[in-house]
């Protein structure tokens, strides 16, 4: 499946009657497992991205460059869609549109810009900080400006309605809508008054960060155009966890056979394509029993 495919492939997602979880992967490998486990899509979070390329907080320090590296590396391990939080776009709109550019050419399938006010400035108090909407708007059509294959998705993000409220959101949402998005990215949703209020207000696919209990019915989010529902990014979370427990026991002398939770070697096998390198070789390598 080339790149085009898996777009056209994530658009049927977004085109769909359902909602779907996407998985959360961080490498080659996260995204190989998502894909044989049969998830539909992979979501590559800014936070993810940013402690699996830096083993940073999610401060903004991930440069662009970076981010393309990591999704093109993602994208060349398997045939899983990946969305991508693009965050602000690294700027202004002409930043924005030279975002899209380079995390299209890497393989993303869609995107996410968003109108927060990043990275944050001085004097804020770590108050996250929201843009004008005529900035937003600015934003969202320097991200269509951007795109060549007219399959990539592009989300518009915000988190108003955790930050200005309810009103403030539907706004935002109905002027991306309406600047030509594929789809509605909210942050922030906490009960089925406010997503029934944003389903009313505007007609695009919705994407949803968090699911809390209130939201969590699958056919209900369904029924309200809610066709992604993030459910956070445990996988990276307990492969940190996994590293540090391993090296821990290792540092205070235990002896590698007493270590327990390793990946079994078929498993170690499947997903790093093992049988596929094996059978190359001896086709190109003049290998022979």
């Amino acid at each position: 499946m080339d790149w085009k495919d898996r777009r056209r492939k994530f658009r049927q997602v977004i085109g769909s009657e359902r909602c779907i979880r996407p998985g959360s992967v961080h490498d080659a490998l996260s995204a190989r497992i998502a894909e044989d486990l049969g998830f539909e899509a992979g979501m590559l979070g800014g936070s993810v991205a940013s402690l699996a390329v830096l083993g940073a907080p999610d401060v903004m320090v991930l440069t662009l460059s970076e981010l393309a590296g990591l999704v093109q590396r993602i994208n060349r391990a398997g045939n899983l869609p990946l969305m991508i939080d693009a965050d602000h776009g690294f700027g202004n709109g002409l930043n924005v549109r030279r975002t899209v550019e380079e995390l299209e050419t890497a393989g993303a399938a869609g995107l996410s810009i968003e109108d927060t006010d990043l990275p944050e400035p001085y004097g804020s108090g770590g108050k996250t900080r929201i843009l004008s909407i005529e900035e937003g708007v600015g934003k969202m059509r320097a991200a269509l400006a951007g795109r060549q294959d007219p399959d990539l998705v592009i989300a518009g993000r915000t988190s108003a309605a955790s930050v200005n409220g309810l009103d403030d959101a539907i706004a935002r949402a109905k002027a991306y809508e309406a600047a030509g998005v594929d789809a509605i990215f909210l942050i922030g949703l906490k009960t089925r008054a406010e997503l029934d209020a944003a389903s009313e207000a505007v007609g695009l696919p919705l994407i949803i960060g968090g699911v809390p209990p209130e939201l969590n019915d699958w056919d209900y989010l369904s029924a309200r155009r809610v066709r992604i529902a993030l459910q956070g990014h445990q996988p990276i979370s307990a492969a940190i966890a996994a590293v540090e427990k391993t090296l821990r026991a290792l540092k205070e002398g235990a002896h590698p056979s007493e270590i327990d939770g390793l990946a079994a070697p078929d498993l170690i096998r499947r997903v790093t394509r093992a049988d596929d390198y094996e059978a190359l070789a001896e086709r190109t390598l003049g290998r022979s029993d």
